[in-house]
């Protein structure tokens, strides 16, 4: 029975600190203010069943004092008889017969009382644990349900307002974490804490009451376990502190490199950087090393700690025993063991607190919400509900500010009278409070100050559900649900007829477009209605609106977000609608408002115009403004759109939707278009989590083979570990086998050996843990290291285009560099640690126990399985059951969430009930899991407490079998059956260790991925052409390029120009014509996809990147400076070669730069600090061109160089480039047309081509473009 308890579990040291907790104002009994009476009774049952569970374990103690009892006076008997066998012998029969040794134990019928009482308490155990799990478990899920549906509902029922201060997002993981967290805080935990605290009292009480003078001493030495418990805790958070903090410096190297990923490339600085970033990572290292130590350490010091307990306990007991004769052998274990199982359970019986106090918290939010009234309750029956209905809406003295930002006025003394059945629109700047004064109509808030009447009753009195289901709305970007085309009508109206949504759908101008789809009303239209083009989605909710048949209509900006072809359509289906209603329509195009009856103008929350589209016009006010301003843009885009059918280069690509929609059947334009990107974000969306291969263990180990020696020591450190179980086991029998030895003088040395045996142990495991944790973390802490330099060394080998990708944003690489590296230590080191010291555990118990009984040992072998796979069970329990449950939620969870990110859909359908009931619906499934799981939990749990009863009982009764007929020494019996039981709890932890191990093989897979990937334009391989007199002859032939993050965007669209050596050629033209593209191509950031780039009359991609990259200096518009000197910041310009200073000062002075940084207290050696922040531009700029000169580049890039710098500093850089421009190919970037007029060709680009080039004078002769843009101001926007 001893099993488990004598390995202390040291996992429950580390407790981290908790997260932010809100302040916990729930008491715990009030976690349980939902339960029924049914409920108390089950967990009162269950609490009942615990405590007696709790007590099982120190009452198993009693019978095993007995049981030792018996074994120790039988075995001195038969010493006793083998002494009188000397002297008569042959006369044993006589001596057996003779009155004296009548009282010869019968071992086995003893034996086989105790396996009885065994097999009872197992019994008991095994439905004492069923019963208390199930029946908490149960309770808690009855419980769980109750407050998942009043939550919900509760939430549901909310005014907007509210919704407006909470995150949806942060409502989701209420309702799924906090509520789970409440879970785990009343169900099996309150159980299992109840039990191991009355075992902790119970155990205390054997204790004292056996012997309260060994309990003392026990006692006494055990602070001196919590003191190192509380240390290595202290050390460990502490230390893993200065690991952050060591690596963050690191992980600020990697983050400015991959954020100025381009500058680094231009100046071929990747293998710099890759160094840079290494000398950085080695003291986060070290400081993993120790943190290694100090853990092993204190394992080791536990353990030292633990073995010295057991010898002074054993030392002073036996004395005890054997000289005193207070207690017999039975007490001392009994007291022994007592007081340990104690211990053990008050430190298991903590870790449920933890949740207790998270539950604590989480209930905290959730009641509060639960208890919280709305202000506007939607789902009261109270309030009025009109006979009649005619429509007049007004507005008195409205002043109104959203909760959430109750500093702005939204609307301020807003008066408007709507009559019914007139159009009328609001028209003004966004911002003005049009889509607010809608939103009070439907009673989403409340005024301040003022009310809103319908039909003169303030609308605050009339019954909300009645009130909006009058209203009918469509609004901007209208929400559909995840059903079928006509589910989503019905929720306009419930019970509403085929005929009626056919009808409305009719009116809505959707009929014929439904009936084109394969599955007509039964379409799904997808999350969202993602499945629907914007013009689609538009008529169906309009069409929803219809079938409520409302008398008041509010469409807000129901048509802006359409293309011309769908407004047409959808307009002119509102036009029918709207006969006879009152309706309120805002938008901000006019087509859309010239017909209503009457337009009212808005500004700063207050109606400044009333009246026809004509006389409005004539105030020249709000309405005046919006309209010259309209008709001026329109002029411009019909301007663009003739320019546009000109140039044919743009032909489909430029081509509206509405185009397109002419060429193809309506039903198909929309699916074929509108869905392409949403697929492509779609699947862009599915590799986001790409589903990695775990990697195989072998070629983890292979990054780590030059750690083998750490690797051999750590192991051989375990293995020791390992034995000590065992040796254990070895000890605590032969101490046994001391009580029974008659001669006390030989008796008490034998005592003292095996005390001080025990303090050997002690000693040796001290070490050995020692020298595991530290071999372990330093291979580990190595493999790191060696995997974050050589993950950087890869992502810096990546081409650009890679960078692009949002998934490879500098931000998540530097979180893969950090995190995957560290994870990947999990499948090596200590993991190989675990797995060597788990099975010398169990392989020395197991030869040591065959060597000693092999019959005993098969028999308890076949209850190993069982041994272990209870060990992994209770370790599995610990960390819950959580994902199943998750699983089972997630049904419920999604449309929770589709609830709560549509609210105001809802709220104005008036649908609140229907999604409750749904909810509730979905949680029927997961609740009569829990159900079930809580049946199968408690069978699990009490058959894993019962095992060990059950095997100890088939043991013992065995073993007293062997000790009769066999003469084995009873001592034997303990030793094998204490090796065993030890090593099999150990397995059962093992395996527990295993989340870690697959965490390690992800994220390997992850990195290996990122190592294994080939990048295009390969920045390492020396591979590719390089000549010796580099010219700079730069032709560009009919390049077409995309980006790869954004392919349907063609940048460049045929790019022809050329440059002689020597010359220097202008781009110039509009932002996104592809000037900056142009100049990326020729550094071979990208390359074209079609046509070709040529220097010196090699092809581009043959060129090899490092060389032509040596050759092209680049100063561009922001440039990116290193958080480092002046100096290196110059010298980065050539990363292939030592720089001498004298060269230095020579590029600064050409960079007009010296004399600035000679009057630098530092002069050279001054920080510039991260990104160059502690300059200003120009300088920034000059340190810039000094890098790009120290380069003597023969192309020199400068991409807008000037166009930042104030007109002072723009003087003195553009001298400087002057100068650096001398003898070099040139290409200038500039917006500003007066750094560029000497250039020997410019060239004019549009849309990705050139429309024309030639020198300035030439140009202006041209009377073409580039005249206009010299005549009509200098700057090109």
């Amino acid at each position: 029975y001893l099993a488990s308890y004598t390995d202390v579990d040291i996992t429950l040291i580390y407790c981290p600190g908790n997260d932010e907790q809100p302040a916990i104002r729930v008491g715990f009994f009030q976690l349980f203010r939902f339960a029924t009476c049914k409920d108390v009774l089950m967990m009162v049952l269950g609490s009942v069943c615990a405590v007696l569970h709790g007590s099982a374990q120190p009452l198993m103690l009693l019978v095993f004092g007995l049981l030792t009892d018996t074994f120790i006076e039988y075995d001195i008997e038969l010493n006793e008889l083998s002494d009188d066998r000397k002297e008569c012998v042959n006369n044993t029969i006589h001596f057996m017969n003779n009155s004296t040794w009548e009282m010869l134990l019968d071992i086995e019928y003893e034996m086989t009382l105790f396996a009885f009482y065994y097999v009872g308490i197992g019994a008991a155990v095994f439905l004492l644990g069923y019963f208390q799990i199930s029946l908490w478990v149960t309770a808690a899920a009855r419980q769980i349900q109750l407050v998942r549906k009043l939550y919900f509902s509760r939430v549901m029922r909310m005014e907007i307002g509210w919704f407006d201060c909470t995150s949806v997002g942060e409502l989701n993981t209420r309702m799924s974490d906090d509520i789970n967290k409440i879970n785990d805080a009343i169900a099996d935990q309150v159980a299992i804490f109840l039990q191991r605290f009355t075992t902790f009292v119970c155990g205390f009480c054997i204790g004292f009451v056996k012997g309260w003078k060994l309990t003392l001493v026990i006692v006494a030495a055990s602070p001196m376990i919590g003191v190192g418990a509380g240390l290595m805790a202290l050390f460990v958070a502490k230390l893993t502190g200065m690991e952050l903090q060591a690596y963050a410096k690191a992980g600020a190297v990697a983050d400015e490199v991959l954020t100025s990923i381009r500058t680094v490339a231009a100046f071929g600085g990747e293998k710099k950087e890759v160094q840079r970033y290494d000398r950085n990572l080695i003291s986060a290292q070290r400081w993993g090393i120790r943190k290694g130590l100090i853990i092993g350490f204190f394992t080791g010091y536990m353990w030292l700690i633990i073995f010295l307990c057991y010898g002074l306990a054993f030392w002073y007991g036996s004395s005890l025993v054997v000289n005193t004769g207070e207690y017999t052998p039975g007490t001392l274990l009994q007291v022994f063991f007592g007081v340990l199982i104690a211990a053990m359970n008050l430190g298991q019986a903590s870790s449920c607190l933890e949740a207790f106090a998270a539950g604590r918290g989480a209930a905290t939010l959730i009641f509060e919400t639960i208890e919280r009234e709305p202000e506007i309750d939607c789902l009261s029956e109270a309030g009025y509900k009109l006979d009649r209905v005619k429509g007049d809406i007004e507005f008195h003295n409205v002043t109104f500010f959203y909760p959430s930002r109750p500093d702005v006025k939204i609307l301020d003394q807003l008066s408007v009278a709507v009559k019914s059945g007139e159009t009328t629109a609001f028209v003004g700047p966004s911002g003005a409070g049009k889509s607010t004064a809608i939103q009070l109509i439907q009673r989403f808030y409340d005024p301040k100050e003022g009310m809103v009447t319908l039909d003169g009753h303030d609308i605050r009195g009339l019954n909300i559900q009645w009130l909006r289901s009058l209203i009918g709305i469509v609004e901007q970007e209208p929400v559909l649900f995840a059903t079928t085309i006509a589910e989503n009508l019905r929720y306009g109206r419930p019970n509403v007829s085929m005929e009626d949504i056919v009808s409305a759908a009719k009116e809505a101008n959707a009929y014929n477009f439904i009936m084109d789809l394969p599955q007509q009303f039964d379409t799904l239209v997808g999350e969202g209605g993602g499945q629907m083009s914007g013009g689609q989605k538009q008529r169906i909710a309009i069409a929803r609106a219809l079938v409520r048949k409302p008398r008041i209509l509010l469409l807000d900006m129901a048509t802006s977000a359409l293309d011309n072809e769908s407004e047409a359509i959808v307009q002119e289906a509102l036009d029918n609608v709207r006969k006879g209603r009152t309706t309120i329509s805002i938008a901000h195009r006019l087509s859309t408002i010239k017909n209503a009856d009457v337009i009212v103008g808005f500004e700063h929350g207050r109606a400044v115009e009333k009246g026809k589209h004509n006389e409005l016009l004539e105030r020249k006010g709000v309405y005046f403004t919006l309209v010259t301003l309209q008709s001026q843009g329109d002029k411009a885009l019909n301007e663009k759109a003739r320019q546009s059918r000109a140039n044919f280069g743009a032909s489909v690509r430029q081509r509206s939707r509405s185009q397109l929609s002419n060429l193809m059947p309506e039903s198909f334009a929309p699916i074929a278009i509108e869905r392409g990107p949403r697929d492509a974000v779609s699947q862009a969306d599915k590799s986001e989590e790409e589903i990695v291969e775990p990697a195989p263990v072998g070629r983890i180990l292979k990054y780590n083979i030059p750690e083998w020696p750490y690797m051999l020591f750590g192991s051989f450190g375990a293995a020791i570990n390992g034995g000590v179980n065992p040796v254990y086991s070895l000890l605590f029998s032969q101490i046994l086998a001391t009580f029974s030895v008659t001669d006390p003088v030989a008796q008490r040395k034998e005592i003292d050996s095996i005390c001080l045996f025990f303090v050997m142990v002690g000693v040796v495991s001290f070490f050995t843990q020692m020298l595991q944790g530290y071999a372990f973390s330093k291979s580990g802490e190595l493999l790191t290291r060696r995997l974050r330099r050589l993950g950087f060394h890869a992502m810096l080998g990546q081409e650009i285009g890679w960078f692009d990708d949002h998934r490879n944003s500098p931000g998540a690489l530097t979180t893969r560099l950090a995190t995957d590296a560290s994870q990947v230590q999990g499948a090596t080191g200590s993991q190989i640690g675990m797995i060597v010291n788990s099975l010398t555990n169990i392989g020395v118990a197991v030869l040591m126990s065959f060597y000693f009984s092999w019959k005993l040992t098969l028999l308890i072998l076949c209850f190993l399985p069982f041994i272990a796979l209870s060990g992994g069970f209770q370790a599995k329990m610990l960390t819950g059951f959580a994902k199943q449950d998750k699983e089972a939620m997630e049904v419920a969870g999604r449309i929770s969430g589709e609830a709560l990110n549509n609210i105001r859909t809802i709220a104005g359908l008036g649908k609140e009930k229907i999604f409750v009931d749904m909810y509730e619906a979905q949680l029927d499934g997961p609740y009569q899991a829990a159900l079930k799981k809580a049946k199968v939990y408690g069978a699990c749990y009490g058959f894993a407490q019962c095992v060990i009863f059950l095997t100890n009982s088939a043991s013992y009764r065995f073993g007293g079998y062997l000790v009769q007929q066999e003469g084995l020494h009873f001592s034997l019996v303990f030793r094998v059956i204490s090796a065993i039981v030890t090593s099999g709890t150990a397995l059962g932890k093992a395996s527990s260790y295993t989340p870690d191990y697959a965490k390690a093989k992800i994220s390997a897979a992850r990195f290996f991925q990122l190592l294994d990937r080939v990048p295009q334009i390969s920045v390492y391989s020396d591979t590719g052409d390089k000549w010796d007199n580099f010219q700079g002859n730069i032709e560009f032939i009919d390049c077409k390029f995309t980006y790869p993050t954004r392919p349907d965007i063609q940048v460049l669209n045929g790019l022809n120009v050329s440059v002689k050596p020597g010359q220097t050629l202008a781009f110039v033209g509009s932002s996104g014509c592809g000037k900056s593209t142009s100049v990326q191509l020729l550094e071979r950031f990208y390359d074209p996809d079609h046509g070709r780039v040529l220097i010196d009359g090699h092809d581009s991609t043959g060129v090899s990147v490092p060389f032509l990259r040596s050759k092209i200096g680049i100063v561009s518009q922001e440039p990116i400076l290193f958080d480092c000197s002046i100096e290196e910041n110059i010298k980065y310009g050539d990363n292939s070669r030592e720089i001498s200073m004298n060269e230095v000062i020579s590029a600064a002075k050409k960079a007009q730069l010296h004399d600035f940084v000679m009057s630098l207290p530092e002069k050279y050696d001054t920080n510039v600090g991260a990104q160059g922040s502690q300059l200003s531009r120009g300088q920034k700029q000059r340190i810039a061109i000094a890098r790009a000169i120290i380069r003597d580049p023969k192309i020199l890039l400068l991409d807008e160089a000037t166009s930042a710098l104030d007109t002072e500093s723009e003087k003195t850089v553009q001298e400087a480039l002057d100068k650096a421009r001398e003898g070099r190919t040139c290409i200038v970037i500039a917006h500003r047309l007066s750094t560029i007029q000497n250039s020997d060709i410019i060239a004019v680009m549009s849309r990705g081509f050139v429309i024309e080039k030639g020198p300035h004078d030439q140009l202006m002769a041209l009377k073409g473009a580039y005249y206009k843009l010299v005549t009509t101001g200098a700057p090109i926007s």
